[in-house]
């Protein structure tokens, strides 16, 4: 039995990403009206994972929450416990993960439904107490890969004042705060591959 059984996730049609303008890499601009149209609910539905994950005529939107303090970036390795198999051993910047079923509770929809999502994933695999900003800086798509072809992700930029958080899960393993000098020099090719586009470009987000 896979282990994405019974899971379902909400998704978008590729004919959406490709009408708003199919990018690869980093999109920094125009970011507020492809926000609006990738959560206008009208075009949402709710796939089994199992599926998803293997019809790129989708895209599974994907919160990617960086969280920075001052130039210091937190990272992790994707544990075993973590749902994407493929990317377990890697280094990750970006915390979050899928929208579900879950998220619609109390008749969300749209970007109520997306929102409450972050606001699920970020306390849920960290314990993160702290005074922090939040905000949607670009839209991160990489179609070189069979993971990256089904997810769209959407960048979130969380500042914080001070690097004392910690995980709950051992899906997030060594976390740790390292100065982007490092995360662009030696340990860049430990990183995965969506993770390597937001620290190229993390300067200009």
């Amino acid at each position: 039995m896979s282990k994405y059984a019974g899971e379902q996730v909400l998704v978008v049609p590729r004919a959406l990403f490709d009408s708003i303008g199919s990018f690869q890499g980093i999109r920094s601009h125009g970011v507020e009206a492809a926000i609006a149209r990738l959560l206008d609910p009208e075009n949402h539905l709710f796939m089994d994972r199992d599926a998803a994950e293997r019809d790129p005529s989708y895209k599974q939107l994907i919160p990617y929450c960086v969280i920075r303090c001052g130039t210091a970036v937190l990272n992790y390795t994707r544990g075993k416990s973590g749902g994407e198999e493929r990317l377990h051993a890697l280094r990750s910047v970006g915390v979050g993960g899928h929208i579900t079923p879950i998220d619609t509770g109390m008749g969300r929809t749209g970007p109520d439904a997306y929102h409450a999502a972050v606001e699920r994933e970020l306390p849920a695999e960290l314990v993160f107490d702290i005074a922090h900003t939040n905000r949607i800086v670009a839209l991160l798509n990489d179609d070189s890969n069979e993971v990256g072809r089904v997810h769209l992700g959407v960048i979130h930029l969380i500042d914080v004042q001070s690097t004392q958080l910690s995980a709950r899960e051992d899906a997030l393993a060594n976390l740790s705060f390292n100065e982007l000098i490092e995360l662009k020099g030696p340990l860049f090719g430990t990183l995965e591959g969506w993770s390597q586009h937001v620290i190229q470009d993390l300067e200009n987000l």
